[in-house]
């Protein structure tokens, strides 16, 4: 398996991204050994992204991006104005001479019909994607889309949800982007969406049942793990969970319960646990 250890910028700080903020978090991922962080685009895209490159160089980091829809965004209401945010971001990332944004392009997180996904839906969706697809087609970069929980989203909450339309989409430089936080509510097991996935699965963002320490609660990890191998994983393991140490995460990411683990315990702590479970 040929895969890269990552941080998200949510280890180090809250989603709300400022110059400081982000160098801060580059920093702190480089110091605690990781081989890339990855950086969650702010839907202003207000982002300096010559700036950043320049730091990240400096700290010897590779770099993916994420984007997540926001209501105003919801493809199958806005098409539109979703397909110029998300060509937005790959701009940025492109400006980074980064090859992968991933997260939730599906649609608006937070926003409901009452109603699963449609037919009708789905033809929208896949028209945005479609479009979208050849624009990072141009610029190298490949897009991973993430399936989130039923309490954030009706449109895609499992791994068989993003394959079918990327199916429909049918363009080579769609991927998966799987997340063990929410697969733990939505998914059968661990092993059987990885599998199916197969080498569409290129970012796996990492985190416990509870967001805190992987091994600390009810994730399978030997089933995730096991799939991993037998796909021959190539792509990037990357920590998203959270400490409520870091001020404004728990308003940000309702983290009511306090942490057990500071940032710095809780990066150090999960790459260590990746490492020692990819070498079994």
């Amino acid at each position: 398996m040929k895969v890269k250890f990552g941080a998200s910028l949510l280890s180090w700080i809250t989603p709300l991204w400022t110059a400081e903020s982000g160098h801060y978090a580059i920093k702190k991922t480089a110091e605690t050994g990781f081989d890339m962080i990855e950086i969650l685009l702010p839907n202003s895209m207000d982002f300096d992204a010559q700036t950043v490159k320049k730091q990240l160089r400096e700290n010897n980091l590779e770099v993916a991006c994420s984007l997540n829809l926001p209501k105003e965004a919801h493809i199958s209401f806005y098409p539109d104005e979703a397909l110029k945010l998300i060509c937005k971001a790959l701009d940025k990332t492109a400006g980074l001479d980064a090859t992968f944004l991933g997260g939730v392009l599906h649609g608006g997180i937070g926003v409901f019909t009452g109603n699963p996904i449609t037919a009708d839906e789905k033809e929208i969706i896949t028209e945005v994607w479609g479009k979208a697809a050849l624009y990072a087609q141009k610029l190298g970069i490949t897009v991973g889309i993430e399936p989130i929980n039923r309490y954030e989203s009706y449109v895609c909450n499992t791994a068989e949800n993003v394959l079918e339309l990327i199916q429909k989409t049918n363009q080579p430089n769609l991927a998966v982007h799987l997340d063990t936080f929410h697969m733990n509510i939505e998914e059968k097991n661990f092993y059987d969406p990885v599998i199916a996935s197969g080498k569409l699965l290129k970012h796996l963002h990492i985190t416990e049942s509870n967001r805190g320490m992987p091994g600390e609660g009810t994730v399978n990890w030997q089933e995730l793990f096991k799939a991993l191998k037998e796909i021959d994983f190539e792509g990037n393991l990357v920590l998203e969970n959270f400490s409520s140490a870091v001020p404004g995460m728990q308003q940000a990411v309702s983290l009511w319960q306090t942490s057990l683990h500071n940032d710095l315990e809780l990066a150090v702590g999960s790459l260590e646990f990746l490492k020692q479970n990819l070498n079994k």
